[in-house]
């Protein structure tokens, strides 16, 4: 069987590759910079671009399973064009905005839910996949933390469901290879909500060194990612953190319901990248 994922190179593509590939799967990669993938060399990597169909004409061609990254702009084109390859199932990578709702979350939520509907449409089977916020999202404090061991950041009081890369790429391959999750809609989080302040405090632990949460301002953050991140974006992760100050985030039990074992908890991924922040 071949399976095909795309968005191949990011945080949960990455992991859905090495666990195909540890179950014996024919996996072919699609990115847009081959040279740059640093994929396993049992991979098939091509190049294209799903907003851009007129890259695509091969990548389907004798693909039997699709995990979908989800690009806006395209993936209509895109699933029409596995529909008409004969691809006998999607799995999406959605996102929780969908459920959960809060200030400036309705462009995210629209989005994912504009692919869901193209996936839901096209007659394949599919499951889509709801996860909340990524572990890796912690990243963009490692700076600091090697600087100065301090993370300075808004909401600190915010509790996050954290979930673990791995854990989504875990689920996306059951729903890939195995019967029972067409049509599911999977929620997904970590097995404990912890705040901001504890997660500085869990890196601290494992680099064994002292990191402090400073606490800032909702100004203070806009003014030092303005540039880069787009507005919308910032304003979203504030009405996300803010939300999560007083209704901390649903602990799902999806993860462990469909694996059959508990999720990572956060201080495992953090053990994982301890390095990054060192």
């Amino acid at each position: 069987m071949t399976i095909l994922v795309t968005g191949a190179t990011g945080s949960v593509g990455r992991h859905v590759v090495e666990q195909l590939l540890e179950r014996g799967q024919q996996v072919r990669a699609l990115t847009r910079r081959p040279d740059q993938a640093a994929l396993p060399r049992e991979v098939t990597v091509i190049q294209g671009d799903l907003t851009r169909p007129d890259t695509l004409s091969a990548t389907l061609e004798g693909v039997d399973r699709l995990y979908l990254f989800p690009v806006g702009d395209g993936a209509e084109a895109f699933v029409e064009r596995a529909r008409r390859a004969g691809v006998q199932r999607i799995v999406l990578l959605s996102s929780s905005a969908i459920a959960r709702r809060f200030d400036f979350s309705e462009a995210t939520a629209e989005h994912h839910l504009a692919i869901e509907r193209v996936v839901e449409a096209s007659g394949i089977a599919w499951t889509h996949l709801r996860p909340g916020w990524f572990d890796g999202n912690a990243l963009t404090w490692a700076q600091e933390i090697r600087a100065e061991g301090v993370v300075r950041a808004p909401h600190g009081a915010a509790a996050q469901a954290l979930v673990h890369e791995a854990d989504i790429a875990a689920v996306a391959v059951k729903a890939l290879l195995e019967d029972g999750h067409a049509g599911a809609k999977y929620l997904l989080s970590g097995p404990e909500t912890i705040t901001r302040v504890e997660q500085a405090r869990a890196i601290g632990r494992v680099i064994g060194k002292d990191v402090r949460f400073e606490e800032i301002s909702p100004d203070a953050f806009r003014a030092s990612v303005r540039g880069a991140l787009p507005e919308e974006v910032i304003e979203m992760y504030l009405g996300y953190w803010a939300l999560a100050v007083d209704q901390p985030d649903p602990v799902w039990s999806t993860v462990e319901d469909v694996l059959g074992r508990p999720a990572r908890p956060f201080q495992q991924w953090v053990a994982e990248h301890a390095s990054d922040f060192a």
